[in-house]
């Protein structure tokens, strides 16, 4: 099967099944709609599906987001143009990753983002919805040396009651070791996720299919020519009680 054909049509059924639910926001319309957006990103828009995303996260206007390995911030400036000016994004990134979002901070109408080092967590107010794509797993990565488990109850307890918790990352076959896929293909086995956030107390609460690929097999880097940016992914979401 042609990837990238797949990649289109799936992109093409989504759409039409979000422009005909209640559930397209005007505001999640509007922020992908944003002419301010780079042209970099928008051509990602067919792949990465963002509306479908955004409404599944259920966004709305005047909510605050934790925004977890923000990456370039293609999130970023989905997710504050969303929230709107009464709302709030905080992109938590360690410094030496944070150029970019930085950058799109400091841009105008992006006076709602703010870029946080793990470190000053404490500054960040109780939030409605924390978020990651595609970077879940570089949590597990063994040079990353991290409490996953610990960090994922830090998130649970940054998040106001009935918040929301959702992950977007690329598949690893099921029962992969965790670290060794996360290390060598930057993927994750969906099913080892859930227990994990479950374990710090999220309730699960949901699962969208709009993000996967059959034609996927889970073998390859999720770099490789032959897969990048058609990758199987999973969209999860969790609330805390």
């Amino acid at each position: 099967m042609d990837l990238r054909k797949w990649g289109a049509l799936g992109g093409a059924l989504a759409f039409l099944t979000l422009a005909s639910s209640a559930g397209a926001q005007a505001n999640i319309k509007a922020a992908v709609a944003d002419p301010s957006r780079p042209a970099a990103d928008t051509e990602r828009d067919a792949a990465r599906k963002p509306a479908e995303t955004l409404a599944f996260a259920k966004v709305h206007t005047g909510e605050t987001v934790l925004e977890i390995a923000p990456g370039g911030g293609y999130f970023t400036r989905l997710l504050a143009k969303a929230v709107g000016p009464t709302g709030h994004v905080y992109s938590v990134t360690p410094p030496q990753f944070a150029k970019a979002v930085t950058a799109i901070a400091a841009e105008p109408g992006y006076s709602n983002v703010t870029v946080v080092d793990r470190s000053a967590m404490a500054s960040v107010p109780k939030v409605d919805l924390v978020f990651t794509a595609q970077n879940y797993h570089d949590l597990h990565l063994p040079a990353a040396n991290l409490d996953v488990p610990a960090l994922d109850k830090s998130w649970y307890d940054q998040l106001k009651p009935g918040g929301l918790f959702v992950i977007v990352d690329h598949v690893a076959a099921t029962g992969a070791p965790v670290a060794e896929t996360a290390n060598a293909l930057h993927r994750i086995d969906p099913a080892a996720v859930r227990k994990e956030v479950e374990a710090a107390g999220f309730k699960f609460d949901g699962e969208a299919n709009f993000l996967r690929n059959p034609a996927d097999n889970h073998t390859l880097k999720v770099f490789d020519p032959a897969i990048r940016g058609h990758t199987d992914q999973f969209v999860f979401r969790f609330k805390k009680p």
